[in-house]
């Protein structure tokens, strides 16, 4: 497995392509801008990109999925019910049409699975997305912090969902939708919202 971070969109959103080194086979996370950039690293990488996942619907995380549905016609982009139902505002613009996924469902990445963890509380449908060792939180975790819940989000589903991820065996890796990558360990030690959730 291997996993390139490129910062991309207005304000920098952590975009992730996440490689299967046997078959060649990638999926593009949260291309949240500068298609013409994923596509780049996807070639110079040898991989090619079999499906678009969307931890949540927000517009800094999905800027690029149009143009890159042009570039890669067939590709699915998976994104959870909840927030599929709300885009078509200014802040979950309209993407064009998605697959579901959700709690405990799997996407195949070549020889990787992908598990869907639903960990609302950001967003209605926000997912983390689980790969081996490694998580992607999306907005729910990030590096000493946790995301915001004013734009159509819940301070008790968010709270939840950390506790779900802080209960999680092992010091697994924290890939955050933004700022910093991280590991649980830490994030149970410094976080205080982790902490807050987790009784600490």
């Amino acid at each position: 497995m291997n996993i390139k971070l490129m910062q991309v969109g207005e304000i920098g959103t952590n975009c992730y392509l996440l490689e299967d080194e046997d078959t060649r086979s990638a999926a593009i996370i949260d291309p949240g801008g500068e298609a013409r950039g994923i596509l780049g690293q996807a070639k110079a990488d040898g991989v090619q990109v079999k499906a678009i996942l969307l931890t949540h619907s927000h517009y800094d995380h999905t800027g690029a999925v149009r143009e890159l549905r042009e570039a890669l016609p067939g590709v699915p982009v998976y994104l959870h019910p909840a927030d599929a139902a709300q885009l078509g505002t200014a802040v979950m613009p309209p993407i064009g049409e998605t697959l579901p996924y959700q709690e405990g469902d799997t996407v195949p990445v070549g020889n990787l699975t992908v598990q869907v963890l639903h960990t609302p509380g950001h967003t209605p449908g926000g997912v983390t997305l689980r790969v081996e060792d490694v998580l992607f939180t999306g907005d729910t975790l990030f590096q000493g912090s946790m995301g915001r819940t004013d734009l159509g989000g819940s301070y008790t589903e968010i709270m939840a969902s950390l506790k779900r991820l802080g209960q999680l065996e092992g010091d697994l890796q924290v890939l955050p939708g933004h700022m910093g990558v991280s590991t649980l360990d830490r994030e149970r030690k410094s976080n205080y919202f982790l902490r807050e959730a987790l009784g600490l």
